[in-house]
């Protein structure tokens, strides 16, 4: 499209028009299999700025394409016209009206966000899928979601009560429930409006019409069909039919995939809170038939909860870092679980139930394993669950499990006959299948295993799908339960609803759209299925050279292709976890995760360089990436952002220079060094406006930011004059890693931890070494590798003798399990640092839980303490260490703030391009929790640059939890 017209309209808008390599680039894909290359994408800001965008989609022939989250699995979201992103500005919650139990809301409102503004009313949004932490309600409503509580509270098409839409044509027009003489008198006029009423009436008044949408459409008691648009839940009113309901345009526009209008406002019908009292049963099976037999008979229970996993998805789990402390119900190897879970307003009750439940489950005789799950468990189970689908992406290699047959619904009589049958299909195509279901709605989630870059398996992929269908609609069952049609089922819905229904589809489009503005390509028209796919057909692989080793992902680009696009890096710092710090921060899409990984794979692919890493449009996706690793335990796919951001860095920067700036960073620690030999005069110089400032401008560092102070410490000495004369023998003997940062930064840390630990007991060595970390953060690959070859070297003989190594500075010494595997080749002597390496917290916790280290050593003061934790902790160990260790002292209370990434990350943090980006993400939660909590409260944070940021974002000293200790000391 002419450059010239999008910067017209783009003038035209209150929001913003974005049409650069790196925007279309991100927004080409959803999280489906296709790919397509808008011509721009739009953020618009007001009604009017959507109307502006239909005027200009009407006179040059352009689709809209509206996206929400962009976690559509079907290919909804993705289009060669302008994609139209409410979820910057369309995010407000409108009004609540208690009485009626109703909300409205704009489009771009988080499912989960709206249900945490719910609660204190008692009341909830039910509808819930596996992606509800940042999924939207327009999303929801456009796919007429469903997730796994449909079984107690419907879909969403279900909850909508109203919608504010503006129609192709820009004109408004609002849809709620309407009596039999208000439909009549609204078919009057010459508005686009009345003529939908009136033209939909003379279509579904028709008996004939009537009888071949009974005849063709999914079995009515299959509560997931989204197949086409819901011409038959138009049916049932008092308009077309003796039903005692109004006529409801919300039935139809629900599941319209924005095919038909674009909606601005909708009101939900609520539910109240859920019984206060679980319990889960997770039945495990030898078998996948013996699985799905049980779903029947269970189902005669008040399930809550009916949900399947099968082995492969539990195998997906077990190297995952985030998800393996979930695993904990999993007994032996099942082939398949089913999650089965109650709710009640009192114990008794629930006992009831679940007595009940069990003596079904036994009477059936089937599983072979029946663990019962309470309290915080479910939760664990139920994320589990949730992490099924990005996990699928995490199989290594480009065989992966393919959404195409994965939203099947059947009647629940019909599941284990349909399943069997499936399972026939797969085998005459000598294919594995995932199976992961809402057993409980006869919907299961079924995935061919298929490399779509070979044309064979592309063939597969119509073959399949195309039987597949056949065997739905044998079953007369919905071939999209609830993931919709999009680009991948589209093609299919003639062959599901029957050529004279998909005739009446048409025309119902064409009544709306006439021009066919709205997501072209999707229901109607469908572009073809087995086209527009993310990958080239047959393609020669880009080769793309790395300085670290990739051989776990089979290379770097196929580390950026695990990203499958199920979006769980856009979850705002409302919900758990911490990824993705900057998207919190900015609501970008070129800030997540998904949008990171998507440029590197678009790039990498494409690129026409030598050196493919050298696009400006990386460097602008990788900017404000903190380096915080969240991605690498938090991402489903295990997508290491921080790892891809180092390779890139490297590589672009050895083709365009580096920076006098990036060089002082990186090699800081000699800066430290030469400093800390006149640390007054420089601790002096940093102090002084004048010249500290002028050093800060120099440098390129924030002029806000105070600098930190650098010391000189014979560590050795102090060593020597706390070393116990008779250790305890039963104790090990201890190296402790004097890093960069607490050799010259923080030296009060070192000093406490080594008078820690010889208090206690232990026989403790120093050794002295630069981390890598300052290398690594800036992408200095060949010095980082040169220090990591040292290091290996040097502390052989401790690994050789099976001595553990312990750190103060999360980034140092968790670099040792992490980037260091990835720079050396003496695999077995890096599986030794990675096994012999800990935070000095993992270290004492393990020696609390074998009873070397006791409380009656610590002060039975009391104190409260909370703890922000270093993201490479939270990522590469666990906060419970943390946790635990500071618990020690009797009458210690500690809690974890729930704080996220501190913003600081590093340099990232000092540099001033980035100062208010680090401040906005410190100010989400971190800040907030700090400032509020008494001033004698004591705050633990075990990262250097998290104490620095605390300090500068709230004034409040926070200490290592090492120096707490060593203060709780009582010996």
């Amino acid at each position: 499209m002419d450059k010239n017209l999008l910067k017209q309209l783009d003038e035209q808008l209150q929001g913003e028009l974005l049409f650069d390599n790196l925007t279309k680039a991100i927004y080409a894909t959803d999280a489906s299999v296709y790919r397509k290359l808008p011509v721009a994408v739009a953020y618009p800001k007001d009604n009017q700025d959507l109307k502006t965008l239909i005027g200009f989609a009407n006179s040059n022939k352009v689709g809209l394409i509206p996206r929400t989250a962009g976690t559509s699995l079907a290919g909804q979201c993705v289009g060669d016209g302008i994609v139209v992103d409410v979820s910057r500005y369309f995010t407000q919650i409108i009004g609540l009206d208690k009485d009626k139990k109703q909300v409205t809301v704009q489009p771009g409102v988080v499912r989960d966000e709206l249900n945490q503004f719910l609660k204190p009313f008692g009341l909830f949004f039910g509808p819930n899928t596996s992606t509800a932490n940042r999924c939207m309600i327009g999303g929801m409503v456009g796919n007429n979601s469903s997730g796994t509580t449909s079984i107690q509270y419907g879909v969403t098409r279900d909850k909508v009560v109203a919608m504010q839409c503006i129609l192709s044509d820009g004109s408004d027009a609002q849809f709620s429930e309407i009596s039999k003489k208000e439909f009549q008198e609204k078919k009057k006029g010459e508005s686009l409006k009345a003529k939908i009423y009136s033209k939909l009436y003379e279509e579904l008044s028709n008996p004939d019409t009537q009888n071949q949408i009974h005849s063709e459409f999914p079995k009515p008691s299959i509560h997931r069909r989204n197949t086409g648009y819901a011409v038959d839940e138009l049916l049932k009113n008092n308009v077309f039919s003796e039903d005692t309901e109004d006529f409801n345009l919300c039935k139809l526009l629900s599941g319209s995939e924005g095919t038909l209008a674009f909606t601005t406002e909708i009101t939900l019908q609520l539910d109240d809170l859920p019984p206060s009292y679980a319990a889960m049963v997770a039945t495990h099976y030898k078998t996948l038939e013996d699985c799905l037999s049980d779903v029947a008979p269970v189902m005669q229970h008040s399930l809550h909860l009916c949900e399947m996993m099968d082995k492969v998805i539990l195998d997906c789990t077990k190297n995952n870092r985030a998800q393996l402390a979930n695993r904990f119900f999993v007994e032996g190897d099942p082939a398949g679980i089913l999650m089965l879970e109650l709710k009640a307003d009192s114990e008794e009750d629930l006992e009831k139930q679940l007595t009940s439940l069990l003596k079904t489950i036994e009477k059936s005789g089937l599983s072979y394993a029946n663990p019962i799950l309470y309290g915080d468990d479910i939760n664990k189970a139920i994320e589990l669950r949730k992490a099924g689908l990005g996990l699928l992406g995490n199989m290594v290699g480009d065989r992966k499990a393919v959404a195409c047959i994965e939203d099947t619904a059947v009647a629940l009589e019909d599941l284990k006959d349909f399943i069997m049958e499936f399972s026939k299909i797969m085998e005459s195509y000598n294919q594995d299948a995932v199976y992961y279901a809402h057993a409980g709605a006869g919907e299961l989630h079924l995935r061919p295993i298929l490399n779509l870059k070979k044309s064979e398996d592309v063939v597969l992929f119509r073959s399949i799908t195309t039987d597949v269908a056949k065997l739905t609609k044998k079953y007369h069952g919905s071939f999209s339960g609830e993931h919709g049609d999009g680009i991948v089922r589209a093609e299919f819905i003639p062959l599901m609803i029957g050529k004279a229904n998909y005739e009446l589809l048409k025309r119902v489009k064409t009544l709306f759209d006439p021009n066919g503005i709205f997501n072209p390509g999707k229901i109607v028209d469908a572009y073809p299925m087995d086209e527009s796919l993310r990958y080239e057909i047959d393609r020669e692989e880009p080769e793309v050279k790395t300085f670290m080793d990739f051989t776990d992902s089979e290379g770097i680009l196929k580390a950026a292709e695990k990203c499958n696009g199920s979006g769980d890096c856009r979850k705002s710092h409302e919900m758990k976890g911490g990824m993705c710090p900057s998207y919190q921060a900015t609501k970008d899409e070129k800030d997540t995760t998904r949008g990171r990984a998507n440029a590197l794979r678009e790039f990498l692919t494409n690129s026409e360089k030598t050196n493919r890493f050298d696009h400006e449009e990386l460097k602008s996706a990788f900017d404000l990436c903190l380096s915080c690793k969240a991605c690498a335990s938090e991402c489903p796919s295990n997508v290491d952002v921080s790892t891809l951001k180092a390779e890139f860095l490297y590589n672009y920067q050895e083709a365009n220079g580096y920076s006098l700036r990036s060089k002082l960073f990186a090699h800081n620690t000699q800066l430290n060094a030469l400093g800390s030999k006149m640390s007054g005069l420089t601790n002096a110089v940093y102090d002084s406006g004048v010249l500290g400032g002028l050093l800060k401008k120099a440098s390129g560092v924030a002029p806000e930011r105070s600098l930190p102070k650098v010391y000189k410490f014979n560590f050795d000495a102090h060593l020597e004059e706390n070393k116990v004369k008779h250790t305890d023998i039963s104790k090990p003997r201890v190296v402790l890693y004097i890093d960069e940062f607490v050799r010259y930064l923080d030296i009060e840390v070192g000093k406490d931890a080594i008078e820690l630990l010889c208090k206690l007991g232990y026989e403790v060595e120093l050794f002295y070494a630069e981390s890598g970390r300052t290398y690594l953060s800036k992408g200095f690959l060949k010095q980082a590798k040169k220090l990591v070859a040292e290091n290996m070297e040097s502390l052989k003989p401790y690994l050789d003798e099976k001595v553990p190594i312990v750190g103060l500075e999360p980034s140092a010494i968790l670099s040792f399990r992490d980037e260091y595997q990835r720079l050396h080749d003496d695999k077995p002597q890096l599986e030794k640092l990675a096994t012999q390496s800990f935070l000095l917290e993992e270290f004492l916790a393990a020696q609390i839980a074998e009873g070397h280290i006791t409380a009656d050593k610590f002060t039975e003061e009391e104190r409260t303490v909370k703890i922000h934790n270093h993201c490479h902790q939270k990522a590469l160990s666990n906060q419970k260490v943390t946790f635990d260790v500071l618990n020690l002292p009797k009458n210690y209370k500690v809690t974890i703030i729930a704080s996220g990434c501190c913003g600081m990350a590093g340099s990232f943090g000092y540099e001033k391009e980035h100062y208010e980006t680090s401040m906005k993400v410190g100010g989400l939660k971190l800040f907030p929790a700090v400032e509020k909590s008494p001033e004698d409260t004591l705050i633990a944070a075990n990262g250097t640059s998290c104490r620095h940021q605390i300090k500068d974002g709230t004034k409040r000293e926070a200490q290592h939890p090492v120096s707490i200790l060593r203060q709780a000391l009582v010996i």
